[in-house]
C-alpha cells in the first residue's frame, strides 16, 4: 500500500454501494430523534442560542455589541460562528432544540464524505471507505453531532480545510476554499488560534518544498487563498490587541471588535507541559474524560479496538512521509500528520479534556482507517472482518445511546426546563429560580427580550471571567430558598426545595428534572 490504487474490475459498483450505505448509516444515527436526545440543552449551547436570538432580533449580542467577531457571553467570551450559523435556523424553526443543534448536525454530516475524500487521496477508495465508516460509527462523533457546543464545530472545519488542501495540491483552484475553511475554523474555537497558523505554515511549506505550490503561474492561486485567510484572521488579531489593552474597542463598519469583561488567556501554559502530557496520554488511552456529554466509558471515543489500528496507521503514515521526503515526492499522509501534531501540541499546552482537544480525534480516526487499509492491503475483501466487528459495536452503542444514555443525560442537559420556564411565565409575579437551572438556559427558553435584558441584568460578581447573574426581567436567581414568598413563583430542581415548597403549602407542578411551585 504505497499510494492510490484503482479498484479491481467489478469492484466499482461495490465501492459505490458501500459509500451510499455508510453515509446512510451515519446519517440515520445522527438524525434519529434529533433534537430530543439528548433531551434539553447544555448551558453553553443555550447561551450560544440566546446570543443568536439577540442577533436575530436586534443585530446585537446580549452585551449590545453590533455583529461582534467574538461574543462576550459569560464575561470572558464565546466563539461566535455557531451563533451566526444558528440565525437562519432560528428564523425558520423558532426557539427549538432542533434549530439550535442544526448547524452542528450539518457540519458533522458533511464531515463523513470529507473523511472519505481524505482517505481516498491518502491511498485509494477502499481507504476512503474505511475513513467514512469509522467516522460514521464513531461514538464521539455521533455524540458531538447531536448537540451544539460551539467549539465542536472546529474538527469539521479543520477536516474540510485538509480535504480542500489535498485537492488544491492536485488543482490549485481548490486552495482558496481550503483557506476559507481554515479561516472559519478560527471562529469555532479560540484554543486553536496558535495552531491553525502552524498547520498552514507546515502544509504550505511542504507543498512548496515538494513542488506542488509555486509563486507564479496558475499555481499562484494560493495567493488568493492567503488573502482569504488574512481577511478572516485580521479581525481576531485586532480582537487580541483590544483585549490585551493595546487598542480601544473597535468598530469596522457594522462589525464590533469587543472588549471582554475579562480576557481569559491563562489556560495556555508551557510551565506544565509534563503534567499536560500525562493527562493527554491518559485521555487517549482511556478514550474519555468521565464527562457524560463527551463520551461513554462503555464504548470509548472510537471503540477501544480502534486505537491499535490508529497506531498501525501512524507507523505507515510516518514511513510513507519519510520516504516521500527522501525522494522529494509529496505524500498526502504528511498533511494528516501535521494536523495530528497540532492537536498533540494543543493538548500539551492546556489541561485537556475531550472537547478541549477535539481537533485531535478526527486525525486519530483517519489513522485508524489507514491502519485498517494497510493490514488488509493484500485483498480489500479482508476489510469485511473489521467492518463487521465495528458494525457490531456500533449496533450495541446505538442501542445504549437511545435508551440508557438518553435517560442518564437528562439531568446534565436540563430536561424539562423549557416546559418549566413556560409554566412559570404563565403565572403572575417574580420568578425565583434555583441556580441549578442556569441563567443561560432560562434566557433562551424564556425568549427574554434582548433590550430588557441589557437594561435589567444584575450581576453578583462583576467583573469576572464567569459572571454570576443575580436577576433580569422577572427572574431572580437564588443561592438559598429562604422563607417562601406566596407572591412569587418558584422554578427549582425537582428535589429538596420542591418538597420544602410543597410542605409550605405551595402547589408544585413537575416538568422532567424541574418543578414549578406557586401559591393557590
Amino acid at each position: 500500500m504505497t499510494g492510490r490504487t484503482r479498484p479491481r474490475e467489478g469492484e466499482d459498483w461495490l465501492i459505490r454501494t458501500l459509500f451510499v450505505l455508510f453515509l446512510l448509516v451515519g446519517a440515520a444515527l445522527r438524525l434519529w430523534r434529533f433534537g430530543a436526545v439528548p433531551e434539553g440543552l447544555n448551558q453553553d449551547e443555550a447561551f450560544a442560542a440566546y446570543e443568536a436570538w439577540c442577533l436575530l432580533k436586534t443585530g446585537r449580542d446580549s452585551f449590545g455589541h453590533s455583529l461582534p467577531v467574538y461574543l462576550t457571553a459569560w464575561g470572558s467570551g464565546m466563539n461566535a460562528l455557531e451563533s451566526y450559523l444558528m440565525l437562519p435556523c432560528l428564523a425558520l424553526l423558532g426557539r427549538t432544540a432542533l434549530a439550535v443543534r442544526l448547524p452542528q448536525l450539518i457540519v458533522s454530516l458533511l464531515s463523513l464524505p470529507a473523511a472519505y475524500g481524505v482517505g481516498k487521496r491518502m491511498v485509494d477508495r477502499w481507504a476512503g471507505l474505511c475513513g467514512l465508516f469509522l467516522l460514521a460509527v464513531c461514538p464521539w462523533h455521533v455524540m458531538l453531532s447531536r448537540w451544539g457546543l460551539e467549539s465542536n464545530l472546529a474538527p469539521g472545519f479543520l477536516l474540510f480545510g485538509l480535504y480542500f488542501f489535498l485537492r488544491g495540491l492536485e488543482d490549485c483552484r481548490w486552495l482558496p476554499l481550503s483557506a476559507l475553511m481554515y479561516g472559519l475554523s478560527l471562529y469555532c474555537y479560540a484554543a486553536i488560534w496558535p495552531f491553525v497558523p502552524l498547520i498552514l505554515l507546515l502544509q504550505t511549506g511542504y507543498g512548496f518544498w515538494c513542488g506542488k505550490l509555486r509563486l507564479r503561474g496558475r499555481e499562484g492561486t494560493w495567493l488568493l487563498g492567503a488573502a482569504v485567510l488574512l481577511a478572516l484572521a485580521l479581525p481576531l488579531v485586532l480582537f487580541l490587541l483590544v483585549n490585551w489593552g493595546l487598542l480601544p474597542e473597535l468598530h469596522l463598519g457594522p462589525f464590533t471588535i469587543p472588549k471582554l469583561v475579562v480576557m481569559r488567556d491563562s489556560e495556555f501554559s508551557l510551565a506544565q507541559v509534563p503534567e499536560h502530557a500525562a493527562n493527554l496520554l491518559s485521555l487517549v488511552l482511556r478514550q474519555g474524560d468521565g464527562l457524560l456529554w463527551n463520551g461513554t466509558d462503555r464504548f470509548g471515543l472510537f471503540y477501544y479496538g480502534a486505537l491499535p489500528l490508529a497506531l498501525v496507521g501512524l507507523v505507515w503514515a510516518v514511513r510513507e512521509t519519510a520516504e516521500g521526503l527522501s525522494r522529494r515526492e509529496p505524500h498526502p499522509a504528511a498533511l494528516l500528520l501535521i494536523q495530528l501534531l497540532a492537536g498533540i501540541l494543543q493538548g500539551l499546552t492546556l489541561d485537556a479534556n475531550v472537547n478541549r482537544v477535539n481537533t485531535l480525534w478526527i486525525p486519530v480516526v483517519l489513522l485508524a482507517a489507514l491502519g485498517t487499509r494497510w493490514l488488509c492491503s493484500f485483498d480489500p475483501r479482508a476489510l469485511l472482518v473489521p467492518l463487521l466487528i465495528f458494525g457490531a459495536l456500533f449496533l450495541r452503542f446505538a442501542g445504549y445511546y437511545f435508551t440508557d444514555y438518553a435517560q442518564q443525560s437528562r439531568a446534565h442537559f436540563g430536561a424539562g426546563l423549557e416546559q418549566a420556564v413556560e409554566a412559570a411565565l404563565a403565572r403572575e409575579g417574580e420568578i425565583r429560580v434555583a441556580r441549578g437551572a442556569n441563567y443561560a438556559r432560562v434566557l433562551f427558553y424564556s425568549g427574554q427580550d434582548p433590550e430588557e435584558y441589557r437594561e435589567t441584568v444584575a450581576y453578583k460578581n462583576y467583573p469576572s471571567a464567569f459572571l454570576d447573574v443575580e436577576s433580569f426581567g422577572r427572574f431572580r436567581f437564588l443561592t438559598g430558598l429562604g422563607e417562601p414568598n406566596p407572591a412569587c413563583v418558584y422554578l427549582v430542581e425537582d428535589g429538596d426545595w420542591a418538597y420544602d415548597l410543597s410542605a409550605a403549602g405551595f402547589a408544585v407542578d413537575r416538568y422532567g428534572c424541574y418543578a414549578v411551585a406557586y401559591w393557590e
